[in-house]
């Protein structure tokens, strides 16, 4: 077994590898999230500590350490025994005495190798629910007459779509999004995003004023929405409805057969979970977030 730090994208593609690889329909995590995460922002690399395990040149489990003190992970079952060697890797990767882990609820070997090392599970505050959709059954995409759905053109787009993400996600009391057009030109070159599957609903003077990206698993036929949102200025008109069934339905053309998305599932921001519950998604699992 061997341990060795990230060293940029080609390795984001082995982590991505794992991924799939490990994917099933309750999984957390999809190849998509991990292109969206690590290319959103641009400068967060030293923020970043991130390492791989591999076993006969086969990466089998990562770590993504997110300071001051949060892990992402994911680990092939067949090594069980790598996730208390991810746990000190951790503890020497960041600093302070704070830390947290989000699993899904039936990533029960997990959550006890976390009890074993000290970690309680948070009894209350921000959780996020994972649903899925199957695509067989889509109901077509509507907006306003003097609105406009389309997909995205490709890097010319990069500013405007930037620009809609921040309006949406710059919310109060909450940080500023730092989604910028460069950031975004790195999302749009990344694997495997496809600007068919990226579309925007714009406000008649032409401004994008909603958008939903969905990431396509080409080998298991599974689209996820990740993100998925509206200006502030222009919501409860239906829009980020609109443009997700209209991501969907081109998903479904290119092969995909259910959708999955993962909103907030406290009640701390509930419209978006409504939102995808009026398009038939229903939760099948929640996640939980491991303190010490």
């Amino acid at each position: 077994m061997k341990r060795r730090d990230y060293e940029g994208p080609g390795d984001l593609r082995t982590m991505q590898d794992l991924t799939g690889r490990l994917w099933s329909p309750e999984s957390r995590w999809h190849i998509g999230d991990l292109a969206w995460s690590r290319f959103q922002h641009v400068g967060r690399e030293p923020e970043w500590p991130t390492s791989l395990w591999e076993h006969d040149g086969q990466v089998v489990a990562w770590a993504w350490a997110q300071r001051p003190g949060t892990l992402d992970l994911r680990l092939d079952p067949a090594y069980p025994e790598l996730a208390e060697e991810i746990l000190r890797w951790f503890d020497g990767a960041v600093e302070g005495l704070e830390r947290d882990v989000t699993l899904l609820e039936s990533e029960t070997d997990l959550a006890e190798v976390l009890r074993r090392d000290g970690y309680r599970a948070q009894e209350s505050g921000v959780f996020f629910t994972h649903m899925r959709l199957d695509l067989d059954a889509l109901p077509e995409s509507k907006v306003p007459a003097d609105h406009t759905l389309r997909a995205v053109r490709g890097e010319q787009d990069a500013e405007a779509r930037a620009a809609v993400h921040r309006a949406a996600f710059s919310l109060p009391g909450l940080p500023p999004s730092r989604v910028t057009g460069e950031s975004y030109r790195q999302v749009m070159r990344a694997w495997p995003y496809r600007a068919e599957l990226d579309w925007l609903v714009e406000a008649p003077d032409g401004t994008p004023v909603a958008f939903c990206l969905v990431w396509l698993d080409e080998e298991h036929r599974a689209a996820l929405l990740e993100p998925v949102g509206t200006d502030p200025e222009y919501r409860r008109l239906g829009l980020a409805s609109a443009a997700t069934l209209a991501a969907l339905h081109a998903a479904r053309r290119l092969g995909a057969r259910s959708a999955f998305v993962a909103p907030r599932g406290d009640d701390g921001h509930p419209m978006a979970r409504k939102t995808y519950e009026s398009l038939g998604f229903r939760g099948f699992a929640r996640t939980m977030t491991f303190v010490r």
